[in-house]
């Protein structure tokens, strides 16, 4: 047997729904296509996708007393949960991984003819939680039968250059007031010694080192969750209570966005939207941004998003000098 046919027989082996999965309005659901896929040219693919999954599953079980410390969802653990009902698709939303262009997609798919090019969706509609249906908002029974039959997926991002991302996006741009009130002012009050009036009042001027200092502060974490632009993805999505189908990468972005389009049976008319943005957060700003990072907040920083590293196998960044 060929390394690739046992890998394809574990695969098969590992089908947790079996080949009877209930088909919808006559055609097979994404999860059929996703565990018991016809065209055998999708199978490394499909190897890759199980691997991923593995990847979760054995990093929950290795640090099983930190990542189940609640063992009960409660349905605000829900809210990032986006549900497509005519395609039998659950999305949990990773902001700084492409949410703007998933939650567009969502539209467009559940939206039932009403936008049909995710493009012509302005960014700030898409982040309206009107416009789509999230997971939080059924019974407990149609809760539990959506994480029973329909495909669930979500995005990840190599976790520091998602912070700093973060970091960049709310922190140095003007327009983002609301944050600046918010969490900037916080953070200046807390982390800068002889901070002037002015930096305390507008809180616009947040230096990365300070919002290091305030992540790892226990203070922080004991006074509420993290806003979700830097919470982990542990956190946000509970990849140890819900069992995903499919992990797709920042990495392979489009590659790992089509083949859920693909699954989901609609990639004849609708593709990920591509377009390269000058301003992206890449690894070399990333290390950057790390260089004025004592090694001793490097790595309290690290045990934070620890998990996030180890669940979807993202190494030790070379630039990070951990204690």
């Amino acid at each position: 047997m060929t390394l690739v046919e046992y890998h394809i027989n574990s695969f098969m082996r590992r089908n947790p729904f079996g080949v009877d999965i209930c088909c919808r309005k006559g055609s097979r659901s994404p999860l059929q296509e996703l565990y018991n896929p016809i065209q055998l040219e999708l199978s490394n693919t499909a190897i890759l996708h199980q691997m991923r999954r593995d990847q979760v599953t054995d990093t929950c079980r290795a640090n099983s007393a930190m990542s189940r410390k609640r063992r009960v969802l409660t349905p605000n653990d829900l809210k990032h949960l986006v549900v497509d009902e005519d395609h039998e698709l659950i999305y949990c939303y990773v902001p700084k991984v492409a949410c703007t262009n998933w939650k567009r997609l969502m539209m467009v798919l559940s939206g039932r003819g009403k936008y049909s090019d995710p493009m012509e969706i302005p960014a700030n509609e898409a982040h309206v939680s009107a416009n789509l249906k999230t997971l939080n908002q059924y019974s407990i029974p149609e809760i539990n039968h959506r994480l029973k039959s329909y495909m669930k997926f979500l995005f990840v991002r190599e976790p520091f250059e998602r912070l700093v991302s973060a970091y960049r996006n709310k922190f140095t741009q003007k327009y983002n007031t609301s944050f600046h009130k918010r969490y900037g002012t916080k953070i200046i009050r807390r982390q800068r010694k002889n901070a002037t009036q002015e930096a305390l009042r507008k809180g616009d001027d947040v230096k990365f080192e300070e919002f290091v200092a305030y992540l790892i502060d226990p203070h922080t974490q004991r006074e509420e969750p993290f806003n979700e632009h830097w919470q982990t993805v542990y956190s946000l999505c509970h990849p140890c209570h819900i069992h995903y189908d499919l992990v797709g990468k920042y990495e392979t972005l489009e590659e790992d966005s089509n083949y859920v389009l693909r699954l989901a049976g609609v990639s004849g008319y609708l593709k990920f939207p591509t377009y390269a943005k000058s301003t992206r957060t890449t690894d070399e700003m990333t290390t950057e941004f790390f260089q004025n990072i004592s090694a001793e907040h490097q790595t309290q920083l690290y045990e934070v998003y620890k998990l996030d590293f180890l669940m979807f196998n993202y190494s030790v960044p070379n630039y990070l000098k951990l204690d």
